[in-house]
Order: structure tokens, then sequence, then C-alpha cells
């Protein structure tokens, strides 16, 4: 019995400009979001409870919370179908780094990864 082949890049594909723009972004994702968190954990009584609160510290602070809670909530669940549909290797880490590192890290990582899959099949065909 064989399994389903994955859609995961061959080693030998090209990496497209496209591909670099998703890590590069990705990049500027984590220095951008943990350069404040960094700031902020420097701050004297500096706790995750207070982290929260200051997302929603005023009406301008609280639109982009909501915003940003909802846009990543939505990529986790389309993250997880479109991970399923083109039978990529892993998706774990997407929720874990959309969490605990940015999820303007997880979303430009997730999207290399499925380009570079898309790139793989096409590549076998």
């Amino acid at each position: 019995m064989t399994t389903p082949p994955t859609l995961n890049a061959a080693p030998q594909t090209p990496i497209t400009p496209l591909q670099v723009t998703y890590a590069t972004l990705a990049l500027a994702g984590l220095i951008g979001t943990w350069g404040f968190n960094l700031e902020y954990l420097r701050t004297p009584g500096a706790d995750a409870l207070g982290f929260v609160a200051g997302g929603f510290a005023n009406p301008a602070a609280s639109s982009l919370t909501v915003d940003l809670v909802t846009a990543a909530t939505a990529f986790l669940f389309w993250s997880n179908v479109e991970a399923r549909r083109l039978r990529l290797r892993s998706w774990w880490w997407v929720p874990v780094v959309t969490l605990a590192i940015a999820f303007a890290v997880a979303f430009p990582l997730f999207l290399l990864q499925r380009d570079r899959a898309l790139q793989g099949a096409s590549a076998q065909r």
C-alpha cells in the first residue's frame, strides 16, 4: 500500500522573488513585534495581564487588537485547512509561532511554506 504524495518543494526548486518577499516580511515581523515586546518587558511591573490590557488602553488600541485577533483566528482556521488540502508535512508550528512569537511572523512563513509546496508540485508535473 502506498501513501499519497505530499506537496513539498523539491530541494532543487529555485527560490522565487515572492518567496524572498515572504521571508523578508517574516523577518520584519519578528524584529518589529519583538522590538516592542522587549521594550515592554523592560518596564517595571511588566506582566502578561498588563500586556493584554495595553492592547485595550484606548479605542484605537482596542480596534487594532480586535482586528489582529480576528485576522489571526481566521488565519489559523484557513492555514489548517490549506495545510491538509496541500498535504503539507507539518502544521503544528503555525499556532505555536502565531501565539508565542507573532502573527506577523507566522503568516508570511506559512505563505512561504505554501508557495514552496505549490512550486514543488508544479515542478513534479
